[in-house]
Order: C-alpha cells, then sequence, then structure tokens
C-alpha cells in the first residue's frame, strides 16, 4: 500500500521517540493565531534538544526507514515485529528538513534508521542526507546521525565531516545481555566503532605542523544509548558499563532508555522494576558522576542486590547509608565534600563559597543562597544549628520517604 507523505511522517517520527539522544522532550504544537506565525511548530517528529554549546533547539527527529533486517527482541521495529512500516527517501528527508527550517519549525535534524540490505548501505544514504544539506543547500543548522557500528570505517569519518554528534548505540549494558537478545549484533564491533569516531575528534582537535587544524570533526562529541530493563543487568552493573563508557570513549553523554514490554515480545524479556522510574534514578546517578564528583561504583556498592533506591534519589539514598560522615560543618567543609550533602548542588556549593570569603554563614543565609533548610538540616552545622544526633536515628530513612498516597477506586 501506498502512503501518502503525511502518513510516512507520522509512522516514521513516532518510531523515532524510542531512539534516545540529546532530545529532552518532544513538544506540543505550539501556533500563532489560526495555525500560523513565527515560531509556530508541529507536533510530528519535533523534539527540544540541547547543543554543545547549551542552547535549547527544536529539532526534526525520524527515522529513514523503520524497516529493519535485525530481530533484536527489545526493539518495536525488529524484522519479526508487526508495526506498520515507512521510508522516506534521501530527497524527502532534504526536503523535509529544509521546509521545516524555512517555516521556523526547528534548527536541526536528528535521523536514524533501521538496518536495510546491509549496514554500509544504510550509513551510506544516512551520510548523503547531510552531505547534501552541508553541500548542496549551505544548511548550517544542527545534524545529529545516529551511526552505524558494523558500517565502513571510512563512512563513519565522512558522516563526522557533516555531522555536529554522532552516536552509536551500545544497546545493552552486557555483553551476556547483547549476545542473547540480539545475537546479530556484536559488542566488540560496536566498540570499535565508538573508538573509531574518538580518534578521529581527538584527531581534528590537533593542529597540523604547519599551524593548520585538520577539518572539524563531529565538534558535538558522541554519545550513546543503553536499554535498561530488557535484561537482568542490575544497576551496578549498568553504572559500571557507562563508567567505562565515559572514560574509555570521551562520551557527551550516556542515555538511559527505559524498555517497556512489547506485546508479541514481553514472553521473550524480563521487566526489572518499573522502567520509567529506574530510568529517572539512573539519569540522577549519572549526574552524581558527571558534576557531583562521585564514582559509579560508590553509588551503588552499599546498595542490596546493586539496585538503586527506588524511593529516594540516589544522593540522599549514599547520605543516608554513610551517616557517620555527617553532620558537615559547613564552613569548614571542602567543595568536593559540601557537594555530597543532600540538597545542595553545583550552584549552591559555588555561592556557599562566594558567601564564606566575607562572613560566617549561618542557617538563616541558607534561605538567602536558595538552598532548602527541610533537606540539608539533618546533614549539616552552623554557628547556629547543631542536629540533636538527628542523623543517628533509626527512623531517619523513613522521614525522608515519600507520603503515601490514597490509591483510586476507579
Amino acid at each position: 500500500m501506498k502512503r501518502t507523505f503525511s502518513e510516512r511522517l507520522a509512522i516514521l517520527s513516532d518510531a523515532a521517540k524510542y531512539d534516545a539522544s540529546c532530545a529532552s522532550s518532544g513538544t506540543e504544537k505550539r501556533t500563532s493565531k489560526g495555525g500560523k506565525g513565527l515560531g509556530s511548530t508541529e507536533s510530528s517528529g519535533i523534539c527540544h534538544a540541547h547543543t554543545p554549546d547549551g542552547r535549547c533547539i527544536s529539532l526534526l527527529k525520524i527515522l529513514m526507514t523503520n524497516f529493519c533486517i535485525y530481530d533484536c527482541a527489545y526493539c518495536i521495529n525488529r524484522i519479526s515485529s508487526g508495526v506498520e512500516r515507512a521510508r522516506f527517501s534521501v530527497e524527502d528527508i532534504v526536503w523535509l528538513t529544509l521546509e521545516f527550517y524555512r517555516r521556523n519549525y526547528i534548527e536541526g535534524l536528528f535521523l536514524s534508521s533501521g538496518i536495510i540490505r546491509s549496514s554500509d548501505y544504510t550509513m551510506e544514504e544516512l551520510v548523503r542526507v547531510a552531505r547534501v544539506l552541508r553541500l548542496e543547500h549551505g544548511f548550517r543548522g544542527y545534524i545529529h546521525l545516529k551511526t552505524i557500528p558494523d558500517a565502513s570505517p571510512d563512512l563513519l569519518a565522512e558522516a563526522g565531516l557533516y555531522a555536529d554528534r554522532l552516536s552509536i548505540n551500545v544497546e545493552l549494558p552486557t555483553e551476556k545481555g547483547l549476545s542473547l537478545y540480539a545475537p546479530e549484533k556484536n559488542a566488540a564491533g560496536i566498540r570499535g566503532a565508538m573508538g573509531h569516531i574518538r580518534g578521529r575528534m581527538e584527531a581534528a582537535a590537533e593542529k597540523a605542523p604547519s599551524g593548520r587544524r585538520p577539518p572539524r570533526f563531529a565538534p558535538g562529541g558522541q554519545s550513546t544509548q543503553m536499554i535498561v530493563g530488557a535484561d537482568e543487568a542490575t544497576d551496578r552493573d549498568i553504572l559500571s558499563s557507562s563508567a567505562t563508557l565515559y572514560t574509555g570513549y570521551r562520551l557527551r553523554r550516556v542515555y538511559y532508555s527505559a524498555f517497556s514490554p512489547i506485546p508479541d515480545a514481553s514472553a521473550r524479556l524480563p521487566v526489572i522494576r518499573p522502567p520509567l522510574l529506574r530510568e529517572h534514578r539512573l539519569y540522577q546517578a549519572d549526574w552524581l558522576f558527571r558534576f557531583y564528583g562521585f564514582g559509579f561504583q560508590e553509588i551503588t556498592e552499599s546498595r542490596p542486590g546493586g539496585m538503586l533506591d527506588l524511593d529516594m534519589d540516589p544522593k540522599l539514598s549514599w547520605a543516608l547509608d554513610h551517616r557517620a560522615l555527617f553532620p558537615v560543618d559547613i564552613n569548614r567543609a571542602d567543595r568536593e565534600t559540601l557537594l555530597r550533602i543532600p540538597g545542595i548542588g553545583p550552584r549552591s556549593v559555588a555561592a556557599l563559597l562566594a558567601a564564606r570569603k566575607h562572613r560566617t554563614v549561618r542557617l538563616e543565609d541558607l534561605e538567602r543562597l536558595k538552598i532548602s533548610i527541610r533537606k540539608v538540616r539533618p546533614f549539616i552545622t552552623t554557628p547556629d544549628w547543631r542536629p540533636t544526633r538527628l542523623a543517628d536515628r533509626k527512623d531517619l530513612r523513613a522521614l525522608f520517604a515519600p507520603a503515601p498516597a490514597q490509591l483510586s477506586l476507579l
């Protein structure tokens, strides 16, 4: 059955929602009077994303096709799935990107694809989209390409010349899980491709003996996506894998994608714990590693079974498991120690350190620094506040547990 352009866009933009990227959310339809006007957008295929310099932009986020020759058990687009299929040509995507850009719907493109014919053929089509946009149409918007790990290194190298960011999915946290649920994919090949991209980025950052820099290569870096909850990997396994990826491949981000059971595949895959809440806790743990100085291993070392606490955020959970380190004198503690106090983030620490240069910080000063006194009070001391052994209370964890909610009877 031949589908209209709008029908294909609906199918392929919906299929792209399973690709975690720099995208932070989908966008609702936003219009001026009558549905027209500068900055109005359509919800189909448009998401919010953050560029390397911190700007929030709108991207056209689509798949080239949701056909795929692989049969990964966790993927809605696997060859054995009964989903509706559609495909865009290179020319279709170029036209769509340019038209959306001219109408101020988007500022860039996020492009991925199922594997059609072969990895090289698919990668060549993805690269051709970026090449045509950059060279034939002078497109200067943001481009993020999901690259194919089995593709030729030459194609990966060319992709980095046109894309702002590249990403290769590691798929699952462990090699065991990948071999069990995606046997057609190879963990060593995926890591090898990521290493190749890292090498290209490092080479592009070095000056030649003549003083000239080589052509830029994926200046936004590379990222990856990891599906959580589709295999039996613990949170400790997931975070350990993330630590290796961050240090080994200098990734900008690891994106955790909660697996929700697919009806015709649910019997093949385990689902461990509430998937969306688990994803949220993993992102919080990842944030502690990237901005708070925590090691991934220490975040889960005291957790039963290596699983994060779903009832509270990982930082608070860690503090309660290490209560002997508290309370902390906020007028004497160093930056690293202050960052471990629940309720205090990097900006608050910077404000505290600046305030300490001019005066002794008291409990009442914390509100002026936009720090929640309720959250930090059990874990700090000031000249006018000392907790009465609050950190030693046996019911301390219960004090921070979420309040019970009345279940709906409907």
